[in-house]
């Protein structure tokens, strides 16, 4: 398994999105959209435990993915099957 790192969502194409919302306790996630509808979300930074990145589909919280090969698949698959009408 290939643990998921900042580097590896960027190389995906993840964004960072700052949420000072609280300016003591300041965080960002990363979030890919693939299609209006379907899009990928990480656990905010103050969650991450030692450097490791957990991806999940956003609002499916039941699906985790942890490991960079896995989602870069899965990203691949749905990206050549995308309908660019």
């Amino acid at each position: 398994m290939m643990k998921m790192t900042e580097g590896h969502l960027r190389i995906l194409g993840f964004e960072k999105e700052t949420d000072e919302s609280d300016s003591a306790n300041p965080f960002y996630y990363y979030i890919l959209d693939v299609t209006p509808g379907l899009s990928f979300i990480t656990q905010p930074s103050d969650e991450v435990e030692n450097g490791e990145w957990t991806v999940e589909m956003f609002q499916v919280a039941e699906i985790k993915i942890k490991d960079f090969k896995e989602l870069s698949t899965l990203l691949e698959i749905l990206n050549q099957n995308k309908d660019d009408e």
